[in-house]
């Protein structure tokens, strides 16, 4: 199989998935074509949290990230194939348990927090927390493999990148969007959004995109993720003018993607629109990256100031457990931060 993005003149991506104890690209060893149409190997198909939509999580991937938290499945071919009419099925089943509708302009993780925190306490303790939104009932709670929360309007392809091979994800969102009130997302490295690609995916009904941006420097991102960067950070602008939903996050690591670049993104997105939230993400060590550290609470807090600085108004700390573990942190966090804000 030659490689789609080298075929409209683009670097292939570091792409190697092991299978059956070799290496292939990872269209080779998680799509195949059948008699019966297109085929994904996918790990599972759940309810998610903290974004509390429908989460399908693809193997293979043409990023080779070093800090990958789910490299068991992105790495290493693993799961069921999956067929379009399958993920239908799954979505309309996931369709009956929905208890938050939300708007398009919402179908994003950031917009998940707005309306319940996933702490579970007033299902469990029969009491709100002091950190509630208060905007869903209890009744509206439901319980997935990671958790409580609502079941929001959203299905969403995550885990393993393949948007540079989009047929796909074509065939599932022409299918889901004509037999569900769903809107379709998909969780992105950004590197197989090629403008071709792009077009494509918005004839198919494509709502929105959570892209993460790994670093903005160029030597960073290629050894971070064995892919240059040039052309994923466009993608806001081109993402954007297309008319789909836009939310983007990036990791801050110690030493490596630190304010200085999470401010360049931010400034990035800012020159595109000031709407578009962006999830500063701390760190945690994984893969071949466990001797790294995760960020410091004043770390994350002196980004989220430097970042809010570009203009931007939709600003958020994730992964907070990662960071914040005493009293003090989280003092720091309601002082600096802001209640809701992380």
């Amino acid at each position: 199989m030659k490689c789609q993005l080298i075929k409209q003149g683009y670097p292939q991506g570091s792409c190697f998935t092991e299978a059956g104890g070799e290496k292939l690209l990872a269209c080779e060893a998680t799509l195949k074509t059948t008699d019966n149409g297109l085929l994904r190997l996918v790990s599972a198909v759940h309810l998610s949290r903290p974004e509390n939509y429908l989460s399908i999580y693809q193997s293979g991937c043409n990023f080779s990230c070093r800090k990958c938290h789910s490299w068991t499945f992105t790495k290493v071919a693993k799961g069921d194939w999956w067929s379009p009419s399958e993920v239908l099925k799954a979505c309309k089943e996931y369709e009956k348990e929905v208890t938050l509708r939300e708007p398009r302009g919402r179908a994003t993780g950031f917009h998940a927090h707005d309306s319940c925190r996933c702490c579970g306490a007033c299902v469990m303790h029969g009491k709100r927390s002091l950190l509630c939104p208060k905007v869903v009932q209890k009744d509206e709670l439901l319980l997935s493999p990671q958790g409580w929360g609502p079941a929001r309007n959203i299905v969403a392809f995550t885990g393993g990148d393949l948007t540079c091979c989009p047929d796909f994800y074509i065939e599932c969102a022409r299918l889901i969007k004509a037999e569900t009130n769903l809107w379709v997302l998909i969780e992105t490295n950004g590197y197989g959004l090629t403008p071709e690609n792009l077009d494509a995916l918005k004839e198919a009904g494509i709502d929105s995109f959570w892209l993460n941006i790994k670093a903005y420097d160029g030597t960073d991102h290629k050894w971070l993720t064995g892919c240059f960067n040039r052309n994923i950070l466009k993608l806001p602008q081109e993402i954007v003018k297309r008319g789909f939903v836009l939310e983007v996050l990036s990791l801050y690591i110690p030493t490596l993607v630190e304010t200085p670049q999470l401010k360049k993104i931010a400034q990035s997105i800012s020159d595109v629109d000031l709407e578009i939230p962006f999830t500063i993400l701390a760190f945690f060590p994984e893969y071949q990256m466990k001797r790294h550290r995760s960020p410091k609470t004043s770390e994350m807090v002196e980004a989220f100031i430097e970042v809010k600085r570009t203009g931007l108004r939709n600003v958020r700390l994730g992964n907070t457990g990662a960071f914040a573990s005493s009293q003090e942190d989280h003092q720091l966090l309601r002082k600096r931060v802001g209640v809701g804000n992380y």
